[in-house]
């Protein structure tokens, strides 16, 4: 793809602080540093994690953050140490991370993983 390598500039939207509305603005995003993976996000949604994260958790670290999470979207390039994904391959982002090494990354029926708590 011809932006990799190069921030990219893309709509958002954009949870300045806790309680707030969100605000629809364009955004920059740099390229992926080591063991990051930039998606073009295709579909997404906001879901009960994201509306935790902005109106019931109650602190203010983590703002400004760009939330929706739930989405479907395709690799548009991979920094340093990523082996897993290359650029085009379809995903699926996840609120939490897995280790894919766990008792629950292991077992096909949950998604939280021990190791990023």
């Amino acid at each position: 793809m011809d932006t990799v390598g190069k921030v990219i500039r893309c709509r958002a939207a954009v949870a300045w602080e806790p309680s707030k509305p969100l605000v629809i603005e364009e955004i920059e995003v740099a390229p992926p540093e080591a063991q990051e993976v930039r998606i073009k996000i295709v579909a997404t949604a906001l879901c009960h994690t994201d509306l935790y994260f902005l109106y019931e958790r109650g602190r203010r670290e983590g703002f400004p953050a760009v939330l929706g999470h739930e989405g479907a979207g395709i690799v548009e390039s991979v920094g340093p140490g990523v082996t897993r994904f290359k650029p085009g391959d379809k995903v699926i982002p996840l609120f939490v991370s897995q280790c894919g090494e766990c008792r629950f990354c292991l077992n096909p029926s949950t998604n939280q993983c021990d190791k990023s708590w």
